[in-house]
């Protein structure tokens, strides 16, 4: 697909990927709605770019956003559903509410807009694009409940694809740890997953798959050899586990 002339939603544009996705966007002839939770904290003016303020975890404040935009579009091209956040733990207790807090943001509200991207184009061509994660595949300790809302996300794309029409696609990114404030948020003292990239290399390739049409995007080029590798040695997402546990279990001692 070609960008220019397109209209985008980007959630999560406030910092890391998405801070660095809305700068290059900007490249093209495109009018984007930057979304975010807080704002001001979207640091970057541009003539084509509005600022729009939306927790995508409620479904009411989600099709405010989407009315918005039709409002103000009269159509939505992209839609890029970056926004997402992880816990960095061990579970010790069962808690309701904090699963359910994540799965809204991460799973619910990226399910709402692809249904919704469907529904208000009505056999137009459209992207819609998800922040997925390399855990999707590899479900690291530390992160049992942030690996399942990736793995959910992908679970839905594979079904979901077969039920949109020619010309509307789903595409899932597939970042491996991206060395921006998202693990610090994750938990205090969070380490960084292996291997790890620079958010810059995310949002290139974001952009060049969705100007190829592409249904997964694979930013880094080792964990997609590591993904192929492991269909043939299967010992090899295990050794990345029990290293990252090895982490896990030396960040808790730290805390106690």
């Amino acid at each position: 697909m070609d960008i220019n002339g397109k209209n985008i939603i980007l959630t999560g544009a406030s910092s890391g990927i998405g801070l660095d996705l809305l700068k290059k966007l900007t490249r093209f002839d495109c009018k984007i709605l930057a979304v975010a939770r807080t704002i001001e904290k979207v640091d970057f003016e541009h003539p084509n770019v509005t600022k729009y303020p939306c927790d995508i975890s409620d479904p009411k404040k989600l099709d405010g956003l989407f009315d918005h935009a039709l409002s103000q579009w009269g159509h939505i091209d992209i839609y890029i559903a970056n926004a997402g956040f992880a816990y960095y733990e061990e579970i010790e207790s069962p808690d309701w509410e904090h699963i359910e807090k994540i799965y809204k943001t991460n799973v619910f509200s990226s399910f709402y807009a692809a249904e919704k991207m469907k529904a208000i184009n009505q056999g137009r061509p459209f992207r819609m694009v998800v922040t997925a994660s390399a855990m999707s595949f590899l479900s690291l300790p530390g992160y049992s409940l942030y690996s399942s809302t990736k793995a959910a996300i992908r679970g839905f794309a594979a079904a979901y694809r077969y039920e949109l029409e020619k010309e509307q696609k789903l595409q899932l990114v597939y970042p491996i740890a991206t060395r921006t404030s998202f693990f610090k948020e994750a938990g205090s003292g969070t380490p960084v997953p292996w291997p790890s990239q620079e958010p810059e290399k995310v949002s290139d390739a974001i952009i060049r798959g969705i100007e190829k049409d592409k249904n997964s995007i694979f930013p880094s080029a080792l964990f997609n050899s590591i993904r192929i590798m492991n269909g043939y040695v299967h010992f090899l997402y295990p050794v990345i586990a029990w290293m990252e546990a090895k982490k896990l279990y030396k960040w808790n001692a730290g805390k106690k």
